[in-house]
């Protein structure tokens, strides 16, 4: 209740300024084949986004108004059909200037070995805490060359709130998880038998590390270069879109 009303109070007293709201889609290419209608939703939910979600810049960078609203913006394009509330377990983006180190690191491999060691990242997403971006990183996003780490991080945020971190995601009412299952299974064995005979594939390899992963990627993919999406991997993008009740392919045809 309190945060029904809250946000109706948001939305009467204004919405972004245009000076920041314009900049922030001259800066993202792929919003570019957004119709009017889905810009004017985006608007409204990244204002919501702004003042429900705590920005904090760590390393000493400064985050202005500017950068907000451009993370704001890019955030919300996966929940522009699914509503605010699917970030529920969004509390705060920390924004770092550049990649960032995390060291000693454990990670398990497909043998149940434990290596420990340090990682270079552009962006990660906590389960219970927040999503950390690398600004460098953020600005190179969106740009209609198959890379946004917004969408990765926050498409790993919808994928934790059913509890596991595993690539499938809280499917809607007729979808069916077989389904889900069987385009993805398909699509990342795919990409590892090409890995493994040396070939230089289109998807970012890095989706190869695990069935989460590959979801996140995917989902970049599906909002940066739909229509490639689409070609390579054709039932993933169906699942996506009935997941996502997006169809940016057709967006950016009709555009």
């Amino acid at each position: 209740m309190f945060k029904a009303w809250r946000r109706r109070r948001l939305a009467a007293r204004g919405t972004i300024p245009d000076d920041l709201w314009n900049g922030a889609l001259a800066a993202c290419p792929s919003l570019a084949r957004r119709s009017a209608p889905e810009l004017e939703r985006l608007r409204s939910l990244a204002w919501l986004f702004v003042h429900e979600k705590r920005f904090e810049p760590s390393a000493g960078f400064a985050v202005d108004d500017a950068m907000r609203v451009r993370i704001a913006a890019l955030a919300c394009v996966p929940i522009l059909e699914l509503g605010l509330d699917s970030y529920r377990g969004v509390v705060s983006v920390i924004v770092y200037p550049d990649e960032f180190l995390v060291r000693d690191r454990e990670v398990v491999d497909e043998d149940g070995v434990v290596h420990v060691g340090d990682d270079l990242l552009s962006g990660e997403s906590w389960e219970q805490g927040p999503v950390i971006l690398a600004w460098t990183e953020v600005v190179a996003s969106a740009r209609g060359d198959g890379y946004d780490v917004v969408a990765h991080e926050f498409s790993h945020k919808l994928d934790m709130l059913n509890g596991e971190v595993d690539g499938l995601p809280p499917l809607h009412s007729g979808m069916r998880v077989a389904e889900w299952t069987a385009a993805f299974d398909a699509a990342y064995d795919d990409l590892v038998e090409r890995l493994d005979r040396g070939e230089d594939p289109w998807l970012d390899p890095y989706a190869a590390e695990d069935p989460a992963e590959f979801f996140a990627v995917c989902a970049e993919m599906f909002f940066d270069v739909p229509a490639r999406l689409r070609t390579e991997y054709p039932d993933v993008y169906a699942q996506l879109s009935r997941f996502f009740k997006q169809d940016p392919a057709g967006s950016a045809a009709r555009a």
